[in-house]
């Protein structure tokens, strides 16, 4: 059985959460998008960070070339894992890898620290504009630190040890 972990991140965050689903997978190809040759595998587990809803740009790109595969995703967002924001962007994944007839096995996210120069950029926003700091939204970010810490990648194994047992 030949399988792919493989992963876009910015600040480190989802590759924290790759190398923990491939604690529970040590069989598995473990590659960052930029190294895929091809797609020949029996089953892909694809992740990257949240960006507008959605997957960032590499892995968004990635997944629209998956079609009839054996998947599973992993994210990480600023946000709380129990948001609206995170079913938001449950929903738009899961629609993009059932939209290319992908089998999905399951998905894994988990808060993530949030890229300092986009805090930076945010709190230049005038009061009145939607993404403007907050102070619901500076106690976020500020969880957000935190994130993913030990029960996050413990949770991620165990993840991928669940795929694993549905998939054989």
């Amino acid at each position: 059985m030949k399988i792919l972990i493989t992963y876009s991140s910015k600040t480190g965050n989802t590759e924290k959460i790759a190398k923990a689903i491939h604690k529970a997978v040590p069989n598995a190809n473990l590659l960052p998008i930029s190294e895929i040759i091809d797609l020949n595998y029996d089953l892909i587990f694809i992740g990257g960070w949240i960006d507008r809803a959605t997957f960032d740009q590499t892995s968004l790109t990635l997944a629209k070339q998956i079609f009839d595969k054996n998947v599973a995703y992993f994210f990480t967002l600023g946000a709380y894992p129990h948001s609206e924001h995170a079913k938001d962007c449950v929903n738009n994944i899961e629609t993009l890898l059932k939209n290319n007839n992908n089998n999905i096995f399951g998905g894994y996210f988990c808060q993530g620290a949030i890229d300092p120069k986009l805090i930076s950029w945010l709190s230049t926003l005038p009061l009145d504009h939607k993404m403007a700091p907050s102070e619901e939204r500076r106690q976020r970010w500020d969880d957000a630190k935190s994130h993913p810490n030990q029960i996050d990648l413990e949770n991620a194994t165990q993840f991928g040890l669940n795929i694993i047992s549905k998939y054989q």
